[in-house]
């Protein structure tokens, strides 16, 4: 008796609210596949841009229109610029990752002793003004030389450790159409494109282009001054 009370009450449930539940469902994981999302950072490839504990937004609107739950664009109407930070399904082994875009198809990008040269031309280094220096956490400032790197006119920090590593150079490579060259800002410390390869376009989630929020180790320890950065 009571099994059976038990099923109308679920059959009940189904007809008169399974169907609105599973709409639910779907527009909001179709929201966050195709349309908008964030991206908790477990890694310090992207330091000092980006933090470990960093949540950032990402616009997946800001390059094209995909098919919700895949890869496959419906429309395209802007393609990344070299400076965007974008999150990307690695070409390697389909983790999630977050990086910043230094090559476009057709460039031609090199690494001599830590510079970076696109199209045969030095990337422009300067020290960090002292506003910028001071939102670097003090123990990065210690144990690392930080430089302000410009691409396409915008200046954002990078990460350089004294060690010498093999990411340090590499050979004049092109990145071929419909390819991508991405860097993390901790130069020294980040599994990029120097590992894994040109990331394909297909394979971009979208534009990160600021920290919803942060934590420095749990969410007892928010890092306020961190709160709705915007990202360069």
């Amino acid at each position: 008796m009571k099994l059976t009370s038990w099923r109308n009450k679920l059959s009940n449930f189904i007809r008169g609210w399974g169907f609105p539940l599973v709409a639910a469902i779907l527009i909001a994981t179709s929201f966050k596949s195709a349309i908008a999302d964030w991206n908790d950072v477990p890694t310090g490839s992207m330091k000092p841009t980006i933090l470990i504990g960093d949540r950032v937004f990402i616009n997946k609107l800001a390059y094209g229109l995909k098919i919700p739950y895949t890869t496959l664009h419906l429309f395209r109407w802007a393609e990344p610029n070299r400076g965007d930070i974008v999150v990307f399904y690695s070409p390697k082994d389909g983790t999630r990752l977050i990086k910043r875009v230094v090559g476009i198809p057709g460039d031609s990008i090199s690494l001599v002793k830590k510079r970076l040269f696109i199209n045969d031309t030095p990337v422009m280094y300067e020290f960090l003004d002292k506003e910028s220096l001071a939102q670097i956490p003090p123990n990065l400032k210690s144990q690392y030389r930080i430089y302000s790197e410009k691409l396409e006119g915008k200046q954002h920090p990078v990460m350089i450790s004294g060690a010498k590593t093999f990411l340090d150079s590499f050979d004049p490579i092109q990145v071929p159409e419909g390819k991508y060259f991405m860097m993390g800002d901790n130069r020294d410390n980040s599994a990029d494109s120097r590992v894994f390869g040109f990331v394909d376009t297909h394979l971009i989630l979208g534009h990160a282009t600021n920290i919803v929020m942060s934590r420095d180790g749990s969410f007892l320890n928010p890092r306020w001054e961190r709160f709705f950065k915007k990202l360069i």
